[in-house]
C-alpha cells in the first residue's frame, strides 16, 4: 500500500488560487485599469500624442540612454562579475557588497549624488567639464544615472554562471595550445551569452521605468533630456489624465515587444548552448583548429 507523499506547501489548486489571486492584485488590475482608461481615446488620438514632438523627444532620450546604459554594464557587469568569482583579493567582500548598493539606496538620494558629483561645481564636475565633459544636467548624466542603477541586474545573474564554468576547462584549452582571447571568445563567452542578455535585458527593463535618480541629474529640458516617465508626471500635473493614459499605453507596448525580442532571442542562444558541445570538447577542438 502506497503512503501519499505530503507537501509542505499547499496543493496545486490552493496554490494556483493564490498565485492567480496575488497576480491579479499586483499586476492584472493595474494594466487593465490603465488599458481600459486608454479605451477612451480612439488609436489616431493616442498616435496624435505620442507623435507629438516633445512625446517622440522623450522617447528616443528614454530609450536610446537605456540600451545604452544596459549595453555599458552588459561590458563592464561581466568585469565586475568575473573579477569577483574567479579572484581573491583584500576588500572583495565589500566590492561584493557594493554592488547591490543601487538596489538599498533610494533612488532620489541616488540622483542628488550624482548630480552632486558631475555638476559644474561638484567633486567631479569640476574637473570634467574643463575639458569637454558636462555630465550633470545633460543626457549623458540620465546615462550615468541608469548606469548605476542598473548594475546589480548583470552581475548578479552572470555571478552564478561564472561559477558553474570549471577553471579546468580553461587550463586544458591553455594546454593545448589555445590563447586567452581564443579561450575568452570561443568558449567561455559562449557559454556567458544566455545569462548576459538575460542581465542586458533586465537591465534595459529597470532603465525604461526609472524616475527619481534621473529628474535630478538629468536638467528636465524638453526636447533635450526630458524622459517619458516625467513628461507623464508634467501631463498629471496638468490635470491631462488621457495625455498620460496615452504615453504610458504606447510606452508599455514598445517595452513589451522590445522585452519579447529580447526573449526569444534569449530561447534560441539558450537552445543553442544546450545543443552544444561539452566546454571540454570545445577546448579541444579549438586548440586543435590551430594547429
Amino acid at each position: 500500500m502506497s503512503i501519499k507523499s505530503r507537501r509542505v506547501l499547499p496543493g496545486f489548486g490552493l496554490a494556483l488560487g493564490y498565485t492567480l489571486v496575488y497576480l491579479s492584485l499586483l499586476i492584472l488590475l493595474p494594466l487593465g485599469g490603465l488599458i481600459l482608461k486608454a479605451a477612451e481615446l480612439s488609436f489616431a488620438q493616442i498616435l496624435d500624442i505620442a507623435l507629438g514632438e516633445r512625446a517622440l523627444a522623450a522617447f528616443r532620450v528614454t530609450f536610446v540612454s537605456s540600451l545604452l546604459a544596459a549595453g555599458i554594464n552588459a561590458v563592464f557587469g561581466l568585469v565586475v562579475a568575473w573579477i569577483l568569482v574567479r579572484y581573491t583579493f583584500p576588500g572583495k567582500r565589500l566590492v561584493d557588497a557594493l554592488v547591490d548598493l543601487p538596489f538599498a539606496l533610494p533612488t532620489a538620494v541616488a540622483g542628488i549624488t550624482l548630480a552632486t558629483l558631475y555638476a559644474g561645481n561638484g567633486w567631479l564636475g569640476r574637473y570634467l567639464e574643463p575639458l569637454g565633459f558636462k555630465i550633470a544636467y545633460t543626457p549623458a548624466g540620465i546615462v550615468v544615472a541608469l548606469t548605476f542603477i542598473t548594475l546589480p541586474f548583470v552581475v548578479r545573474t552572470l555571478q552564478p554562471v561564472i561559477e558553474d564554468i570549471e577553471t579546468e576547462v580553461e587550463e586544458a584549452a591553455a594546454s593545448l595550445g589555445a590563447s586567452r582571447g581564443q579561450t575568452f571568445v570561443r568558449i567561455i563567452f559562449p557559454a556567458l551569452f544566455p545569462a548576459l542578455l538575460t542581465g542586458f535585458a533586465l537591465a534595459f527593463a529597470r532603465a525604461l521605468g526609472e524616475f527619481g535618480s534621473v529628474i535630478f541629474i538629468a536638467g528636465n529640458l524638453p526636447l533635450v533630456s526630458e524622459i517619458v516617465p516625467l513628461l507623464i508626471i508634467s501631463k498629471l500635473e496638468q490635470y491631462d489624465v488621457l495625455g498620460a493614459t496615452a504615453l504610458a499605453v504606447v510606452m508599455l507596448a514598445i517595452s513589451f515587444l522590445l522585452l519579447l525580442a529580447i526573449n526569444l532571442l534569449q530561447w534560441w542562444t539558450a537552445n543553442r548552448h544546450h545543443n552544444a558541445e561539452p566546454l571540454e570538447a570545445a577546448a579541444g577542438r579549438v586548440s586543435g583548429n590551430e594547429r
